[in-house]
C-alpha cells in the first residue's frame, strides 16, 4: 500500500517562509506526477504545484514566483518551499502521488495557517 505522508505545517507570518515535506513509501518514479493541493475552509481542494517523473513543474498562478516544488529521489520525499506568505495562502495542504494507471494516492493533509 502506497503511503504519503506530509510534515511541515505550522503558523507562520505574513510574508514569511515555510516548508513542506512529503515522504513517499514508494519510489518517486513509481509516480507519473506528485503534486500538492491544498483545501482552504469552505472551498474546492486545488492543485498548487506537480512535479512529472521527468522533473517538469507547474503552478497555480495564485503561487507563481513564490512557491517552490522540488524533489528528492534517493529520499523518496517531495517538497513544497513557500515563500511570501499570504492569508490567503492558509489552507490545510496534501501530498498527492498519481501512478502510472492514473490511480491517485493521499497524504492525510498539513495546516498552514498565515496570520499575524
Amino acid at each position: 500500500q502506497v503511503q504519503l505522508v506530509e510534515s511541515g505545517g505550522d503558523l507562520v507570518q505574513p510574508g514569511g517562509s515555510l516548508r513542506l515535506s512529503c515522504g513517499a513509501s514508494s519510489l518517486i518514479f513509481s509516480f507519473k506526477t506528485m503534486g500538492w493541493y491544498r483545501q482552504a475552509p469552505g472551498k474546492q481542494r486545488e492543485l498548487v504545484a506537480a512535479i512529472s517523473s521527468g522533473g517538469d513543474t507547474n503552478y497555480a498562478d495564485s503561487v507563481k514566483g513564490r512557491f517552490t516544488i522540488s524533489r528528492d529521489v534517493v529520499n523518496r520525499t517531495v517538497y513544497l518551499h513557500m515563500d511570501s506568505l499570504k492569508p490567503e495562502d492558509t489552507a490545510v495542504y496534501y501530498c498527492n502521488g498519481r501512478d502510472w494507471g492514473n490511480t491517485d494516492y493521499w497524504g492525510q493533509g498539513t495546516q498552514v495557517t498565515v496570520s499575524s
